[in-house]
C-alpha cells in the first residue's frame, strides 16, 4: 500500500502542503514530460500552434517538458559548462571577488549553504554564479554603446573586473545569456499561443524582462552509497517564481519532480535536450490552468553536477492580469493584477528571510 508524507512550501501568502509519496523517484511516462521538437518554430504560424498545441497539454499535466531542436548550438553549451567550470574550480576567495554582497542587484556569486529555498530541507548543497538581465547584453538592444554609462551597466561591471583573470568568461557567459534570451523569448511567445492568444500577446512586456542566467555547480557527496551517509539536498523542493524557466544539465542527473499524482519523477538527462518548467507567474496569469510544480535536486554522487538554468518573466513594472482566454462565468479570475517584479521581489524576501532565521 502507498504511503505518503507532507512537504510544506513556503509562499508570500503562508505556507501550503503537498501530500508526497515515500516510494523512490520513478521514470516518467511521455505523457507526464514529454519531448517536443522545436524544428518547426522559424516555420509557419500553423506550425507553432501545433507546437503550441503540445506545450499545452505538458503544461496542464506536470507543468514540465523536453525541448530538442532549440536552436542553440552545442559548441556554445559545452563551451559555457567550461567556462561554468572554470569559475568554480577556483579558490573560495576568487569566487568571493564577484560576490552577490557587492551586487544592486543580487547578482553575482552565492556560496555552498548560502540559501535554502525550502526551511524544512537542509541547507541547499550548490554553489551558483547568476548574471540579470541588463539591456547593454540584449540582442534586441539598437544602440547598445549609449548604454556603457547607465546605473545597470556600471553596477554589474564588478562581475566582469572581478573574473578578468578568466579569459573568455565575461565573452562566453554573455554569448550564452543571449542565446537563452533569445530563445525564453520564441518559447513565451508559444505559450500564448498555448493559451488561445495572439502570439504576439507578450511581445510588449518582454521588453526588459526579469532574466536571470544561471551556472550552477553541486558539489559531490563523498560515499554516497553508504548506508550511513546523510545526503543533504542539493536545492530544496521548491517552485521557481518567474513565467517559465529553460535548464540545461549535466548527465548526473538528480533532478527530480512531482507528479499529478503526487509521485516523485526522476527528470533524467536527455542529450540534445534543455528542460522547460513553468514558473508561479505563468501559472498565476493562466488561472491555474498552467501548472507550477514542485521539483528538487539531489546530487548522489562522489563527483560534481552542473546545471545552467536561465529564468524569464516579465518587464518588472508590467502589471499582469488572468489572461481572458482563462476566465468565463465558471472560472472567474483566482487572482488580482500584480506585477511580475512586485511577486518576484515578495519570493526573493521569503527566500532571505528563511535563510536568516536559520
Amino acid at each position: 500500500m502507498a504511503q505518503y508524507t507532507q512537504l510544506e512550501l513556503r509562499t508570500p501568502n503562508g505556507p501550503v502542503y503537498r501530500r508526497v509519496s515515500t516510494a523512490p523517484p520513478r521514470i516518467p511516462t511521455e505523457d507526464e514530460i514529454p519531448i517536443i521538437d522545436l524544428t518547426p518554430i522559424d516555420g509557419s504560424l500553423q506550425d507553432r500552434k501545433q507546437i503550441a498545441s503540445k506545450i499545452r497539454a505538458a503544461a496542464e499535466n506536470t507543468g514540465f517538458f523536453y525541448i530538442k531542436n532549440h536552436g542553440i548550438p552545442e559548441e556554445l553549451i559545452q563551451r559555457a559548462l567550461r567556462t561554468a567550470q572554470d569559475f568554480f574550480n577556483q579558490p573560495l576567495d576568487e569566487k568571493e571577488k564577484v560576490s552577490h554582497t557587492k551586487s544592486k542587484f543580487n547578482d553575482g556569486y552565492h556560496g555552498v549553504g548560502t540559501t535554502q529555498i525550502n526551511n524544512k530541507e537542509s541547507k541547499d548543497q550548490k554553489e551558483t554564479f547568476s548574471v540579470r538581465y541588463n539591456a547593454l547584453n540584449d540582442p534586441t538592444t539598437t544602440n547598445p554603446a549609449s548604454l556603457t554609462d547607465s546605473e545597470t551597466s556600471i553596477a554589474q561591471e564588478f562581475l566582469w573586473t572581478g573574473t578578468s583573470h578568466l579569459p573568455t568568461f565575461k565573452s562566453t557567459t554573455l554569448e550564452f545569456y543571449r542565446a537563452r534570451l533569445t530563445l525564453a523569448r520564441k518559447i513565451i511567445r508559444l505559450f500564448a499561443l498555448a493559451l488561445n492568444l495572439d502570439e504576439s500577446y507578450f511581445d510588449s512586456i518582454t521588453t526588459h524582462p526579469g532574466a536571470d542566467g544561471l551556472y550552477v555547480h553541486y558539489p559531490g557527496t563523498p560515499n554516497p552509497t553508504d548506508p550511513d551517509t546523510e545526503i543533504d539536498v542539493g536545492i530544496g523542493s521548491h517552485t521557481d517564481i518567474q513565467c517559465i524557466t529553460l535548464l540545461w544539465q549535466d548527465n548526473s542527473g538528480g533532478l527530480q519532480v512531482l507528479s499529478a499524482d503526487d509521485e516523485w519523477l526522476d527528470a533524467r538527462p536527455i542529450e540534445g535536450t534543455i528542460v522547460v518548467n513553468i514558473g508561479d507567474f505563468m501559472q498565476r496569469l493562466s488561472n491555474n490552468r498552467f501548472r507550477s510544480t514542485v521539483h528538487r535536486v539531489y546530487n548522489r554522487q562522489p563527483t560534481s553536477r552542473y546545471s545552467m538554468p536561465f529564468f524569464l518573466g516579465f518587464n518588472p513594472e508590467a502589471v499582469v492580469r488572468v489572461v481572458e482566454s482563462c476566465v468565463d462565468e465558471e472560472h472567474p479570475a483566482l487572482f488580482e493584477p500584480l506585477s511580475c517584479g512586485e511577486w518576484h521581489r515578495a519570493r526573493l524576501n521569503l527566500a532571505r528571510t528563511t535563510i536568516e532565521a536559520t
